[in-house]
């Protein structure tokens, strides 16, 4: 994201929200600048997910959508109204053109969260490349009413088990190492610790780094372990 646009959106989140809410997002977002190349990487292995289906039924349900023109106006006003609605919808047209696809999950008929899925491809630079049948999942969001309640694990093993059927790749996700919460809600899903990992782009060029987990970390797994997942997904060199 580019500095114009960081500015035009805090500008329309403080003319939304006031001043002391603006400081705390901008305190969560110097944490996540600070930390931006220091994720917690997982992955699921589609062909041999087993576990029964997470039991969805009303009041909650899941939607897939697969293009802009698909998503209802009020949607659209819940997912583009805590930001910059500009900018939003921008980002939301472009994945779209790029094959991704959005996940709503409702609660009583209402929206309480969403998630994005692409096969084959990330939309920015990842720590390895992604044979043609992976999913990538990214940019899950929970809206505050909606905490609390297992949306956001609930979303993501329904999306794991709907992959499941039709594709024998994997699947991977990633959360901030400093986001306690995400990593919290990814260890109730089927998805299982692959390690912990720093990049940084250059001149184009995405450089990776897989860094040992520490002991009491999000990982909860030793040294052989991590070795044996990593060995798994052969990450690049």
């Amino acid at each position: 994201m580019s500095i114009a646009d960081s500015i035009s959106r805090f500008a329309d989140y403080y003319r939304r929200h006031g001043f002391v809410a603006t400081i705390g997002r901008g305190g969560l977002a110097f944490k996540r600048i600070l930390f931006s190349g220091r994720m917690v990487v997982f992955y699921c292995d589609l062909s041999v997910l087993v576990e029964l289906p997470v039991n969805i039924s009303n009041p909650r349900t899941v939607e897939r959508i697969t293009s802009y023109r698909e998503l209802s106006e009020p949607d659209l006003r819940d997912m583009t109204s805590f930001w910059n609605p500009k900018l939003a919808h921008r980002n939301i047209r472009e994945r779209f053109a790029k094959g991704a696809s959005l996940w709503l999950i409702r609660s009583e008929g209402k929206l309480a969260g969403y998630g994005w899925t692409l096969q084959g491809e990330t939309i920015e630079p990842y720590f390895f490349p992604l044979a043609p049948d992976d999913v990538h999942l990214f940019d899950f969001h929970v809206f505050p009413q909606y905490r609390g309640r297992e949306m956001n694990p609930m979303l993501v093993t329904y999306i794991l088990h709907d992959m499941a059927l039709n594709r024998r790749g994997r699947a991977f996700i990633e959360a901030g190492e400093w986001n306690q919460a995400q990593l919290a809600s990814l260890r109730k899903t089927p998805f299982r610790y692959l390690g912990p990992a720093w990049s940084f782009s250059l001149f184009g060029r995405t450089f990776v780094s897989w860094v040992e987990a520490q002991s009491g970390g999000a990982a909860q797994k030793g040294p052989e372990q991590n070795a044996r997942a990593l060995t798994a997904v052969k990450p690049p060199h």
